[in-house]
C-alpha cells in the first residue's frame, strides 16, 4: 500500500507517454531527421513544466514527502562533458528509438524487443557505475 502513490504515477506517466506518441520509435526518428515538430514541442512542455516546478519549490520552499528541505546545488559548467554526455544519450536514444521512459512504456504497451535495449540500458547504467570513479566528474 506503501507504494500504490508511485504505481499510480507510473501508469499516469506510461499513459501520457502512450497518448502524446513520445513513444513511438517514428516519432523519435522524425525528431531525428528535422522532420516534425511533434517530439520537440514535447520536451519544450516538459522543460517549462520542470522550470515552473523549480521556481515554485524555491519560492514557496517546499519540503520534499518527509519534511526535509529541496536543496538545489549549483553545478560546476563544463561544456565537453555535457556534450560527451549529450552526444553518447543522444546517439543511443537514436539508434534505440527510445529514452529511458518511453523503453519502459513500449515493453508495457506489448513492444516486447524493446527489452533487449533495456536490458542494454541496465547494463550500461552498471558499466558507468563501475567506472565513474575513473572519469573526470
Amino acid at each position: 500500500m506503501k507504494f500504490l502513490k508511485f504505481l499510480l504515477a507510473g501508469i499516469l506517466f506510461g499513459i501520457v507517454m502512450a497518448k502524446s506518441e513520445a513513444i513511438s520509435w517514428y516519432r523519435i526518428q522524425e525528431m531525428f531527421r528535422f522532420q516534425a515538430f511533434h517530439m520537440y514541442g514535447i520536451i519544450g512542455v516538459a522543460v517549462v513544466t520542470g522550470v515552473i516546478g523549480v521556481w515554485l519549490i524555491k519560492k514557496y520552499k517546499i519540503r520534499d514527502f518527509h519534511g526535509n528541505p529541496i536543496v538545489f546545488y549549483p553545478k560546476e559548467k563544463s561544456v565537453p562533458r555535457y556534450l560527451i554526455g549529450g552526444t553518447v544519450f543522444g546517439m543511443g536514444w537514436a539508434l534505440s528509438g527510445a529514452c529511458p521512459g518511453p523503453m519502459v512504456v513500449n515493453i508495457g504497451y506489448g513492444f516486447f524487443a524493446m527489452g533487449i535495449v533495456f536490458l542494454f540500458a541496465i547494463i550500461g547504467t552498471y558499466l558507468y557505475g563501475v567506472v565513474k570513479k575513473y572519469l573526470p566528474h
